[in-house]
């Protein structure tokens, strides 16, 4: 018994080691990946995303005008008709089905409380648990929202992440929250709305914005950024956002074999790591991205 204990302790202290020098990355594994979806018809239906069996997560893209009472879902291409038996689809499988709302096009904005109260209840009454003679998706019930937050006024955004979080209580179901910010902290249209604590995940644009993306001259400049969000916000799930091809987004493309042997081991050693977030399911099709790091993320 005493060498056992012995032998037992070494391999626990030698597992240890390993961990907490990076060269190990299983324990830090979710396997989860979160794709958008929804902005070109040439990507394949939803149905298809979630059949391929690569995505925890699809995020349905974008309500892109909201607020001051107008409304515009832009779904380029998609049928709506077809997108609720699709998410049925998806949720049977496990896959949560988000809404994003903003986007890098559009116009929407919150002039105030009462608006940002206005907007939940679309929302709520359209695409979650709510009723309307109007859901574009019919009768199928999303998961939740997604705050993908780029133009206009920075307002209001945790008011209405307060009156969806309020759901919660009056639903059957949880209504999920997160939010899609760049990765300079805090980002300049969601700190306050990020600060309620409220999100259940934040997927950050670890790209467009070279002072915090990762490339090779700049490792440490990436891991302050990543740690500061992690550590401010413990409540949350963070994700890694990425895009999935060089030409997805202007700057921040990793390839697939630099990130499963250089930029997970940092990431995977934070208690609220996530997984990781893909921009697009239309890219990575084009790509193979999720596939090919769907075993280390």
């Amino acid at each position: 018994m005493g060498k056992m204990a012995t032998l037992l302790a070494l391999a626990v202290t030698f597992c240890v080691l390993l961990s907490s020098s990076g060269t190990v990355v299983a324990a830090g594994k979710t396997g989860r990946i979160t794709v958008y979806w929804g902005q070109t018809a040439s990507e394949g239906s939803l149905r298809k995303a979630c059949e391929s069996n690569l995505y925890s997560t699809v995020i349905i893209s974008f309500l892109t005008n909201f607020g001051g009472g107008k409304y515009k879902l832009n779904l380029a291409g998609h049928s709506w008709s077809a997108v609720g038996p699709d998410v049925k689809y998806c949720q049977s499988k496990n896959i949560l089905v988000l809404l994003a709302i903003g986007g890098g096009i559009g116009k929407y904005s919150l002039a105030s409380k009462a608006d940002a109260k206005a907007v939940a209840d679309h929302l709520w009454d359209l695409y979650l648990g709510g009723r309307s003679k109007s859901r574009p998706f019919g009768n199928a019930v999303l998961d939740g929202i997604d705050f993908d937050i780029e133009l206009g006024s920075n307002k209001h955004y945790d008011d209405l992440a307060r009156y969806l979080k309020d759901y919660s209580k009056k639903g059957k179901r949880k209504v999920w929250i997160t939010a899609a910010p760049q990765c300079p902290f805090p980002d300049r249209m969601l700190g306050e709305a990020l600060r309620t604590g409220l999100f259940d995940r934040v997927h950050v644009q670890f790209y467009n914005n070279p002072v915090c993306s990762y490339r090779a001259g700049n490792v440490a400049g990436f891991t302050r950024a990543w740690k500061k969000w992690t550590s401010s916000l413990p409540k949350s799930s963070v994700y890694l956002g990425l895009p999935a091809a060089p030409r997805a987004a202007g700057s921040g493309y990793v390839k697939p074999a630099t990130l499963t042997s250089k930029l997970l081991p940092i990431v995977q050693r934070s208690k609220n790591y996530g997984g990781i977030m893909l921009w697009s399911r239309y890219w990575d099709l084009q790509t193979g991205y999720s596939k090919a790091v769907k075993r280390a993320v």
